[in-house]
């Protein structure tokens, strides 16, 4: 038989022993993963557990009253506090151990000592915590952009504090959070980091093509996931000025936008699908102060918790908080890239749905964050801007007059609408001053 001929059926032997061997799940803590044929269950104190989450860990009362059941944090950060916290509101938390990234093997995975500090602080993070009640699993990692290049410093290092976790804490499975879906990272962690008790998924706009990928790819991975983060299109997919600044949809819009995508997108009928945790729980600042968060900075909430609790629970009678339609300023929207000259007067305006009485607006005008994501963003900026309110002359029911700044460069106007139940709205429309 040719060389060639041998080769090629080599390779498909090599690809019906990746897709045979097939992981166990058959483990009896506290919290595991079942298998039953192509369907796996997330077991919970001996019942199954599907979850129902955001990324976030503030705000617990309002999400067990949404119906959700889990929250998602990124590192132990006051973790006892939350956990303690999510115990009395009967909710679940992926606790999350944070990895360097890959610009840091050589410098960090290649030194014994750094890895043995690191080993000794995860175990006792591990061993503070994995009998707390309210503890569901841990994510050892987020977004691992190193599953592009694999590095074997890292993947021996990665294993090393799998196995210490599995061994310190055999009741709660351990998860990875991979950057949106890729074939070569879902390729590297079952090859590399076989042990991983299922794969989490991060993803916004390309949620679209998740059921497909996912099925798509099933011939070589075919076990369980967690839809770690989702949410609306985040502020690198969407459009933007023709000065680069990105155009937010109105808080209304974006309540839409979520039922639309869990209804059409999330894999939710996948019989490996064991739930989701949508982004943002609580107020962060990530471009705009408005983009991702679903709760106002002094606490409001967004007609988003609305579409939550319907998801979750079904048909709501949550108040839907105030019917914002749109903004204009000078009639003008935020695609008609606004040009002002310094010291120049305009016109902001607010457009509802219908009429809506006893609501409360506030105005501010906020330079544009120009922050620029770098590969390792954890210097990403989370504080708002200091707010121009000495622009504004005169608020008059749903518009309001300001000055544009004297400073060249980019700006937005920003209206946020308060009912009197605790909800609010919010729009905004960037402009660029030019001198």
């Amino acid at each position: 038989m040719p060389l060639k001929t041998l080769l090629v059926f080599a390779s498909i032997g090599l690809i019906v022993l990746a897709c045979s061997d097939r992981k166990e799940y058959n483990a009896t803590g506290r919290v595991h993963v079942v298998r039953d044929g192509d369907r796996f269950t997330l077991i919970r104190d001996q019942k199954p557990f599907v979850i129902k989450g955001v990324a976030g860990f503030t705000h617990l009362k309002e999400l067990h009253d949404a119906g959700g059941n889990t929250i998602r944090t990124w590192d132990t950060t006051n973790l006892q506090n939350i956990l303690d916290s999510a115990e009395r509101y009967h909710i679940a938390v992926m606790a999350g151990l944070p990895l360097y990234n890959s610009n840091h093997v050589s410098e960090y995975y290649n030194d014994p000592l750094a890895m043995k500090n690191l080993q000794q602080k995860m175990e006792a993070v591990v061993d503070r915590y994995k009998n707390h009640p309210a503890l569901l699993m841990w994510c050892l990692g987020n977004e691992l952009h190193y599953f592009y290049e694999p590095e074997e410093d890292f993947f021996t290092a990665y294993n090393t504090l799998l196995k210490m976790i599995h061994r310190k804490d055999p009741d709660h499975p351990v998860t990875t959070a991979l950057l949106n879906f890729g074939r070569k990272n879902i390729y590297h962690v079952q090859s590399k980091v076989p042990d991983l008790d299922l794969i989490s998924i991060n993803t916004y706009g390309r949620i679209s093509s998740l059921k497909e990928d996912i099925e798509g790819f099933s011939w070589y991975w075919d076990g369980p996931f967690v839809v770690g983060e989702w949410g609306i299109n985040g502020y690198w997919e969407c459009d933007s000025t023709a000065w680069g600044a990105p155009i937010e949809d109105t808080s209304t819009k974006k309540a839409e936008q979520y039922k639309s995508v869990y209804a059409t997108q999330m894999p939710y009928d996948n019989p490996r699908y064991l739930g989701s945790m949508v982004f943002y729980w609580g107020f962060q600042h990530e471009k705009t102060p408005t983009w991702f968060s679903m709760f106002s900075d002094d606490g409001a909430k967004s007609a988003s918790i609305g579409s939550l609790t319907e998801i979750w629970n079904g048909p709501s009678s949550v108040h839907p908080g105030p019917p914002l339609e749109y903004m204009l300023v000078d009639q003008k929207g935020a695609r008609d890239n606004l040009l002002y000259q310094p010291n120049t007067v305009h016109k902001a305006e607010i457009i509802l749905k219908q009429p809506a009485g006893g609501l409360r607006l506030r105005w501010e005008v906020l330079p544009e964050d120009w922050y620029k994501e770098q590969r390792d963003d954890s210097n990403k900026n989370k504080i708002t801007p200091p707010a121009l309110d000495s622009l504004f002359s005169d608020v008059d029911g749903l518009s309001a007059t300001f000055r544009a700044p004297e400073t060249e460069g980019p700006y937005r106007v920003y209206c946020w609408i308060y009912d009197a139940y605790g909800n609010f709205a919010s729009a905004n429309t960037p402009f660029y001053v030019v001198k």
